[in-house]
């Protein structure tokens, strides 16, 4: 059996939709440094998960026609592991480091010289006898990528020269993401589908990608056809995910709110227990959409259900 490449993460700038003012500010920097013969600035990318983080930063090595090297903060647990990456890189490399609000403090203090002035000090003994050696480094450029940039301190934060908050995408901007996937996929998807898919996607590349596949799946296995937009429509219900985009998680969040707490507000780590889910989850995947979708305010006593989301699930305030 011949495997094809179903790798759906766009390659170069033609093939990348949506975040343009970010994709704009990038080019013309990545042109400058060129024109300059200097390294890229620093850049920092957040924004919720599944927005094309990761897949800038491929784009940004390729454009550079340079290597990129990828680690995240959890995994750079000491100085020694930051400083084996940073002496491995050859001139004008690219270090990605995804999470990078959850690097240790001793490997971001020791990241400050190697981002300003390609100058990494290591720490050779302990106690009275401990002497530091400075080594110099080959330029590079890291991109930090984030989901919570409020957890990045300030002196970090200052030594990136790019700041970019990745946006959720219109759904014009999903339907083009999804019909390039369909090219990729041999799926022969009709407008109206791929619509369908783009409102149900909460205005994230990754869930449009997976919400395609689902229903690819769906249509072949349950109806031993190609989509259409009746049978795009079964599919995402079958999966639980309606109209709105919100899927049985949303629900049973705003449900709990509602029906057990009469709207609001409440603690986050109740809700949590009430719906017996992970707090990060709530807080790193459902809360995010739900408060810029206006399903969901949160205020200094806890979560409250807005009246869309009394409207959207069909029920009534008491009293």
């Amino acid at each position: 059996m011949t495997l094809k490449n179903l790798n759906l993460r766009p390659t170069d700038w033609t093939s990348f939709t949506g975040q343009d003012n970010t994709v704009k500010s990038i080019q013309i920097a990545i042109k400058a440094s060129q024109k300059r013969k200097e390294p890229l600035e620093h850049i920092l990318l957040y924004g919720p998960p599944g927005l094309g983080k990761t897949t800038l930063a491929n784009i940004i090595a390729k454009d550079l026609n340079t290597n990129l090297k990828t680690t995240s903060g959890p995994a750079l647990t000491r100085s020694g592991d930051l400083a084996s990456i940073l002496t491995s890189l050859e001139p004008g490399d690219i270090l990605f480091i995804d999470e990078i609000h959850r690097l240790n403090k001793n490997v971001e203090e020791a990241l400050y010289p190697a981002m300003e002035d390609y100058k990494l000090d290591i720490v050779l003994g302990k106690g009275p006898g401990a002497r530091t050696l400075r080594l110099d480094l080959n330029p590079f450029t890291i991109i930090g990528a984030t989901t919570k940039a409020g957890a990045i301190s300030s002196p970090l934060r200052d030594r990136f020269g790019l700041v970019h908050r990745l946006t959720y995408y219109s759904p014009k901007d999903l339907e083009q993401i999804i019909k390039n996937a369909c090219t990729v996929l041999g799926i022969k998807l009709d407008a109206e589908s791929a619509t369908e898919i783009a409102k149900r996607s909460r205005g994230t590349a990754r869930i449009a990608l997976k919400l395609l596949r689902r229903v690819r799946d769906y249509c072949l296995i349950e109806h031993q056809s190609k989509p259409n937009l009746e049978l795009t429509q079964k599919g995402l219900k079958f999966y639980q995910v309606d109209h709105a985009g919100l899927d049985e998680t949303d629900r049973k969040l705003l449900e709990a709110i509602i029906n057990l707490h009469n709207g609001g507000p409440v603690g986050l780590q109740t809700l949590a227990s009430l719906i017996s889910e992970d707090i990060n989850t709530i807080t790193d995947v459902n809360e995010p959409f739900l408060l810029q979708t206006g399903f969901l305010m949160k205020t200094a006593r806890g979560r409250v259900a807005t009246p869309k989301a009394y409207h959207h699930l069909h029920l009534k305030k008491r009293g």
